[in-house]
């Protein structure tokens, strides 16, 4: 991503934000919130099938989700449903570029090819489309600030 570190972290942490900066997420509802680094959380996104007709299956999981501010870090335990267990983690990293993001998902259920699928349906797609909508967002927000010389404006992500 061309965009720094710090931008990128800035504009993802906050997963009650999701639905308004991200088109495919439907809504994100608090359940419960655990002081003010992580909340539980039921998260909708769209899993696009026919991109031009606009064609989706909505696709539900309950997370408990928090940020490690110190690490560059976005952490996520699904807790129930198809995905129950499933870890992850988002790495933000400086690069020579600007910004690399790594999404590491670690799902191991009991059913023997359970995660594949899943991995290939849904978790990749939503994913991916999730990492390149906030690459879009960043290098947006990155572009208009170094386009101002000498400005002190400092877009709010």
């Amino acid at each position: 991503m061309a965009a720094p570190p710090a931008l990128v972290f800035a504009l993802a942490r906050d997963v009650t934000r999701w639905p308004e900066l991200l088109p495919h997420y439907v809504r994100v509802d608090v359940e419960e919130r655990l002081g003010d680094v992580a909340v539980v959380a039921r998260l909708v996104a769209r899993r696009t099938f026919v991109p031009l007709l606009g064609l989706g299956l909505p696709v539900a999981w309950r997370s408990r989700a928090w940020s490690e501010p110190e690490s560059l870090r976005l952490r996520f335990v699904h807790r129930g449903g198809a995905t129950n267990g499933m870890d992850v983690t988002w790495r933000i990293e400086a690069t020579a570029q600007g910004t690399h993001v790594e999404i590491e998902h670690d799902f191991r259920p009991r059913v023997p090819g359970w995660a594949v699928l899943i991995d290939r349906l849904f978790t990749r797609p939503i994913a991916g489309r999730t990492l390149a909508t906030f690459r879009d967002l960043a290098e947006a927000v990155a572009s208009t600030d170094e386009s101002a010389p000498g400005s002190t404006a400092n877009p709010s992500p």
